[in-house]
């Protein structure tokens, strides 16, 4: 592991089916998330800083997992629409619906809350 790179994130989404979820896992779960995002964002007001590199397993079934690529991609869409083009643009609105789809689908494939509102 190079110094500009993060321990890989390791995110289970069969945990919901074993009946292991906790208040503890969710926790890590929405920090997983953010370090996601804040990664894909590359920004200087990422916690992370902008040269941290992250790495990521992604476990669970094949459906699971390509719900949660298309949840965290949704997410990173929206983020840069209502950046872009603000909280009232057509487009964002757009972003969001499409967000809020990928939430519903990810929530119903993995039993697993998306943590970000």
């Amino acid at each position: 592991m190079e110094n500009n790179e993060l321990a890989p994130v390791v995110i289970n989404l069969n945990i919901a089916r074993s009946g292991e979820i906790s208040e503890s896992f969710l926790g890590q779960f929405g920090s997983a998330i953010k370090m996601l995002l804040g990664a894909m964002f590359g920004s200087s007001s990422s916690t992370y800083g902008p040269s941290l590199r992250t790495r990521a397993k992604i476990s669970g079934t094949p459906s699971q997992v390509a719900a949660f690529g298309d949840a965290i991609s949704k997410e990173k869409k929206y983020m840069e629409s209502f950046l872009k083009y603000g909280l009232n643009d057509p487009r964002s609105f757009n972003s969001r619906y499409q967000l809020e789809n990928a939430i519903k689908s990810f929530e119903k494939e993995t039993g697993i809350k998306w943590p970000i509102k």
